[in-house]
């Protein structure tokens, strides 16, 4: 559970910085919203997210 909130919570920041930086618009933010939404009811749902959890996994492991 913790994963997926930093997750969210990172993947909102960029977000954020996207708008305000590379002039995304609120349209494409809600389509790859939409998008990322009705992949996670596929059944590649748990193939990716095992995949961010280890690079989640990879990048903890990573001292700086």
């Amino acid at each position: 559970m913790v994963l997926s909130v930093s997750g969210v919570v990172l993947l909102g920041v960029v977000v954020v910085l996207f708008f305000r930086k590379d002039g995304l618009k609120p349209t494409h933010a809600l389509v790859c919203g939409l998008f990322g939404f009705y992949l996670a009811g596929t059944a590649m749902a748990p193939s990716i997210e095992a995949g961010g959890a280890k690079l989640a996994h990879l990048l903890g492991g990573i001292a700086l």
